[in-house]
């Protein structure tokens, strides 16, 4: 569920669809809760803030706005259990959503991220781009939506200016002035409109203009308010004229609020990757900002190194932050392009290589797919024939990140883990070591050697105490768990309730390990999920549950588990396939089981079809991290309703 205010106050499904919200008075309950920021509001506030002079029934026509908005927002919440989303608390109401689900929270936190760190323009733009018009533009006569729309228009101007210093801070210049120029003919009197006009008029060698802006801002500031231009208008006026040095884009990036060059830069920021957590986070931002900054140089080979050098395993094929890894494939294939075909053969390995690891596979297109898997394939081949062992294992760590290209690769995953491991032992590369020896956890898993996996996982855990690789642990304690549950569906094994307790332990050491968003969501909601189909429960129906990317393919499930036939049958029908990912295997049969469930033959068949080739394996396996058992199980479900009459 998505909600947006900036513009109309509407409200949107995960995929898109908009969702019926009644009429005026039911959006303005739904806006003024939003404006909460998730904090409660009591019900006499909201009778105030609906209506100037409240009818005697005021309480109770609020109290039907809030039922109808609940079976609008919430339309799958089974009767009789409590809301989700908009809660009562207290004497009154409050909107629980994640702050990402709503516009002017997303827009609020990036502008606020922007502030703190230059890095984060992108998130800026994005949010910048999501206003459709004023803020609650359609709950008129509202003396708290006039107050907030006033609020946020400043804020939103803000974050117009901010986004414009932070672009000319890095060199951009000449592509903004007519941007400027009508943000200052909107709101003459921002007096930094005029100075970032100025700059930007400066920075496309229009020295002339610039200072004509500056002397129209003058005038207008003591035509028509009696007033002198403040102190840094006066200083850009004054530095334009004596060509200041401070005009010039920085050509360096900060990092531990230390002043560094691109390459130092993206050195310090690969040594914090392999901490993990919140060092993770600010890595993978600062190897972004180092790449910006080389590229602003304009030396392409200092660019192609700056790129190249962030060599750090890579595990998963969800991005934790897709939108930073398009950025850093973007600038490696710019790079490339400028290199050309003739280039060094190490600056070519590591560009591709870059592509490939970034370029993770859950998060691709078709034509994203292919060209990942052909960069894979080339930098494998330049760093085997260049020779260099640390080259060639991040140059496998890509080929291994695109090899889900259909079910039933584990064998072949395994291999590719295995020269990682032999390579990184025999030349002491001991972070690489850490990642042959996951991928051949997840290897053994998928096929269900538990003796090898568990081998493995002690051998990674023994590893990462050298390496202070924090990760480590947090992901053979899931493969503990996931060992738990395959033998609580055994003879004298554990109970269900234990499997349950050891994959809960798993998310609670997860959800302490910041920056992983691409790992977390929906994990824990599918263990579930898994353990309840191999002791033949139905699927969990908790609402708290976070079902993640992983949603269009449990719905069928959790819907047949509340008894709603016809809904679950075309919710299976709406389920794209899964994508190639660590959990195709799974999401594959989720779909045999509730194609075989509901008697869908074509579904079923293509299921079946997809499973054939991954039959010795287990289901979800391949992640290491959770199963739903062994593949052959719904591999002969789903063949067996294709049989049916």
């Amino acid at each position: 569920m998505r909600i947006d205010v900036l513009g109309a106050v509407r409200a949107l499904r995960d995929d898109g669809t908009p969702v019926d919200l009644g009429g005026p008075r039911h959006r303005e309950v739904l806006a003024r809760l939003v404006a909460a920021e998730g904090r409660m509001v009591a019900t006499d506030t909201l009778v105030d803030d609906l209506w100037a002079e409240p009818p005697v029934r005021a309480v109770g026509a609020l109290r039907t706005f809030v039922a109808a908005l609940r079976r609008a927002i919430e339309p799958d919440r089974p009767p009789r259990t409590p809301p989700r989303i908009l809660v009562t608390e207290g004497p009154g109401y409050v909107l629980r959503l994640p702050r990402d689900n709503v516009d002017v929270h997303r827009f609020e936190d990036a502008l606020a991220r922007a502030r703190r760190t230059p890095d984060a323009l992108t998130g800026l733009d994005a949010a910048l781009a999501a206003w459709r018009g004023p803020a609650y533009a359609d709950v008129t006569g509202s003396a708290w939506a006039e107050r907030e729309r006033t609020r946020l228009e400043e804020l939103r101007l803000e974050g117009v200016e901010l986004r414009a210093r932070l672009l000319l801070d890095s060199g951009a210049g000449a592509e903004l002035v007519a941007e400027l120029g009508a943000h200052v003919t909107e709101h003459p009197w921002r007096e930094p409109a005029w100075g970032l006009l100025a700059r930007a008029l400066h920075r496309a060698g229009r020295q002339a203009d610039a200072l004509a802006t500056l002397r129209r801002a003058r005038t207008m500031l003591a035509d028509q308010l009696g007033l002198d231009p403040g102190a840094d208008l006066r200083r850009l006026e004054t530095d334009i004229l004596h060509g200041a040095t401070t005009l010039q884009p920085a050509r360096t990036v900060w990092t531990a609020g230390v002043r560094l060059g691109p390459r130092t830069t993206v050195e310090l920021a690969r040594t914090l990757a392999l901490a993990g957590g919140d060092a993770l986070v600010h890595s993978r931002r600062d190897r972004l900002a180092a790449a910006q900054a080389a590229e602003r140089t304009g030396d392409i080979a200092l660019t192609a190194r700056v790129i190249g050098a962030y060599d750090v395993p890579a595990l998963w094929s969800r991005a934790d932050d897709p939108e930073q890894s398009r950025a850093v494939v973007a600038a490696a294939e710019r790079t490339l392009t400028a290199l050309g075909p003739d280039s060094p053969a190490e600056l070519r390995a590591r560009l591709l290589a870059t592509v490939a690891v970034e370029s993770r596979s859950a998060d691709l297109s078709g034509s994203e797919r292919r060209r990942a898997g052909q960069a894979a394939r080339e930098a494998e081949a330049l760093a085997r024939e260049w020779g260099d062992p640390a080259l060639l294992v991040f140059a496998l760590n890509g080929v291994f990140l695109q090899s889900f290209t259909r079910p039933g690769l584990a064998a072949a995953r395994d291999a590719i883990g295995a020269e990682i491991l032999d390579l990184a032992t025999r030349h002491e590369l001991t972070n690489f070591a850490v990642l042959g020896r996951l991928i051949r956890l997840q290897s053994a898993s998928a096929l269900g050697d538990f003796h090898a996996a568990t081998a493995h996982a002690e051998a990674a855990e023994q590893l990462a105490v050298s390496t202070e690789a924090s990760l480590v642990p947090v992901l053979t304690g899931w493969f503990r768990a996931r060992a738990t549950a395959a033998r609580s569906a055994e003879p004298g094994g554990p109970t269900a309730a234990t499997a349950a307790a050891h994959y809960r332990a798993a998310e609670t050491a997860l959800a302490e390990t910041a920056g992983m968003p691409g790992l977390h969501r929906g994990l824990f909601a599918l263990a579930l999920l898994g353990l309840r189909l191999l002791h033949d429960r139905p699927a969990p129906t908790d609402p708290a549950l976070d079902w993640g990317p992983y949603h269009p393919w449990t719905r069928p499930l959790v819907l047949l588990a509340r008894n709603r036939v016809e809904e679950a049958r075309a919710a299976l029908a709406g389920a794209p396939e899964p994508p190639l990912d660590h959990m195709q295997e799974a999401l594959w049969c989720l779909t045999a089981h509730a194609a075989a469930r509901l008697g869908e033959r074509p579904v079923a068949a293509r299921a079946a079809a997809a499973l054939r080739p991954a039959r010795t394996e287990h289901a979800g396996g391949a992640s290491g991290m959770l199963t739903l058992g062994p593949v052959a199980r719904y591999l002969a479900e789903a063949e067996a309703c294709t049989r049916k009459r």
